[in-house]
């Protein structure tokens, strides 16, 4: 069962009377995580399905949290494996890297204006080894997609790539809705946060209040639209965010989604 079919037991009051801030919390807690539905004061028992939960462990949403660190590291370790044996030196002219005879197992190159080197077995940014498994994934992703054709600015929503279907959702959760909302009335802000991480104008015809290309990784650029806020129209902000119609050539779409919401953070720690 998955935590939103488990949700229409509940009370969806998040109460907070199970020890969880939010009853999608506790319903992930449940059923991934074999948290017992007792613990909500409000669930009738009688009325669970026999397969509601894993068997019930101590763990809760931190075991849910380490098992996915854990799958992350796997995945990780997989594309270490995938990039040992390839041409570095061909890879970066593919990537837009930068390769040399001195140190031929590193590429340098660029994510979201700050300088990574990836080698075959680490991968650190901004001189600093990178820890989080996310990041790594997709730096080692770009790499062992092994490039392709060049990005030529036409540009496509991600409801017109191939099977995105089940990330359109997410890339507006993580992404879209978060820096409306965040920039809602600020959009000289946020233009000016862009230029910040060496954005660029898009072209002139469109028609958002900010329109600014990112580029996440070297051939990786995200067009950033921006419509601000209309309160006396009752219009409110809105973010749409566009990707070169070869980006599958360099990426896959967990790692293009995950591309964006990092966009987002950086565009939100900026934000200060």
């Amino acid at each position: 069962m998955t935590p939103h079919e488990f949700l229409k037991y509940l009370s969806a009051t998040n109460c907070g009377e199970c020890g969880y801030p939010a009853c999608l919390a506790f319903a992930v807690a449940v059923t991934k995580g074999g948290v017992a539905p007792e613990l909500c004061p409000y669930v009738d028992t009688k009325d669970l399905p026999a397969d509601i939960a894993p068997p019930q462990t101590e763990g809760g949403l931190d075991a849910v949290d380490r098992g996915q660190e854990e799958r992350d590291m796997a995945l990780v370790t997989h594309l270490k494996s995938k990039v040992k044996d390839l041409d570095f030196k061909a890879l970066g002219r593919r990537l837009a890297a930068d390769w040399s005879a001195e140190d031929p197992d590193v590429l340098k190159f660029s994510y979201l204006g700050r300088s990574v080197e990836l080698g075959r077995t680490f991968v650190s940014m901004a001189n600093e080894q990178l820890v989080d498994p996310r990041d790594q994934i997709l730096l080692y992703n770009y790499v062992a997609f092994g490039g392709g054709r060049i990005p030529d600015g036409t540009w496509v929503g991600m409801e017109s790539l191939p099977n995105s279907i089940s990330k359109i959702r997410t890339l507006a959760t993580y992404c879209e809705l978060r820096l409306a909302k965040r920039f809602s009335g600020r959009a000289e802000k946020l233009t000016a946060l862009c230029n910040e991480i060496g954005a660029v104008s898009g072209p002139a015809d469109q028609s958002a209040d900010v329109g600014m290309i990112i580029s996440v990784l070297p051939h990786v650029p995200h067009y950033l639209l921006f419509w601000d806020e209309e309160p006396e129209d009752g219009f409110e902000a809105k973010v749409k965010v566009l990707f070169d119609h070869h980006v599958m050539d360099y990426l896959d779409l967990e790692s293009l989604v995950f591309a964006a919401e990092r966009m987002a953070d950086l565009l939100a720690e900026l934000d200060v």
